[in-house]
């Protein structure tokens, strides 16, 4: 990773500040912290950096309202970092429109795995998924355009995050194929997850709010099916 990747980070506490951004910059990246969410918003908008790494509970506004204020105007990886694991939380923080999840205390190598991770997402959504599927295809009202990295429904332009537009393009590439939640963990995270696969079932659950709940068929016991 070079040095020209650049790394917004959004942490109130002032040693896991120092101390995060130290050793992210140890692996090459350049990192911009911020101290609030008001900070780190007026920097996001300043710098446009390639990832997002937010801590949940911060002054003013809270991580996840940054993470929304940053949704409504860009597809930037956002990764939510907090203390909290309740189940609840890290569900919330996913249906936010965060990337991933990682609790504290934090273990560098594995946000660095995450955060490379995202940024593979966003990069190259189509690698794995559609090798062999270039050419726009209709669903129905539905048209996906792998080389465009472009979803119509009903001819309107649908807004989906890197993570969202790598999943539909993962379903599309197999229509009418179950696919379990690892082998989507592994399209479209681009590793096994280590934690809670429900970071499936929660953007699953979000795509179908966008392409049409009858899209995206549960198989009990096994994962989704994509309907064409």
């Amino acid at each position: 990773m070079g040095g020209a990747t650049t790394i917004l980070l959004v942490e109130a506490d002032g040693l896991s500040r120092e101390a995060t951004s130290l050793a992210l910059r140890r692996y090459g990246y350049e990192v911009q912290a911020a101290v609030d969410g008001d900070e780190g918003l007026a920097l996001f908008r300043e710098l446009r950096p390639d990832v997002a790494v937010v801590d949940v509970v911060l002054p003013g506004l809270d991580g996840v309202s940054l993470l929304q204020r940053i949704r409504a105007e860009s597809r930037t990886p956002v990764l939510l970092i907090s203390a909290r694991t309740d189940p609840v939380d890290v569900v919330l923080g996913l249906e936010a429109g965060a990337d991933d999840y990682v609790t504290k205390p934090l273990d560098i190598p594995v946000l660095v795995a995450r955060i490379r991770c995202a940024l593979r997402r966003a990069a190259g959504c189509t690698a794995a998924a559609t090798s062999s599927w270039t050419s726009a295809t209709e669903f129905g009202d539905l048209r996906i355009d792998p080389a465009g990295l472009t979803v119509r429904r009903a001819g309107r332009l649908l807004d989906l995050t890197p993570t969202e537009l790598k999943l539909v393009l993962a379903f599309a590439a197999q229509p009418g194929v179950v696919l379990s939640r690892s082998a989507l963990l592994e399209q479209v995270w681009d590793a096994p997850w280590s934690g809670d696969d429900r970071i499936v079932d929660v953007h699953v659950q979000r795509l179908r709010h966008k392409i049409g709940r009858e899209r995206i068929v549960t198989v009990r016991g096994f994962g989704y099916r994509f309907e064409p």
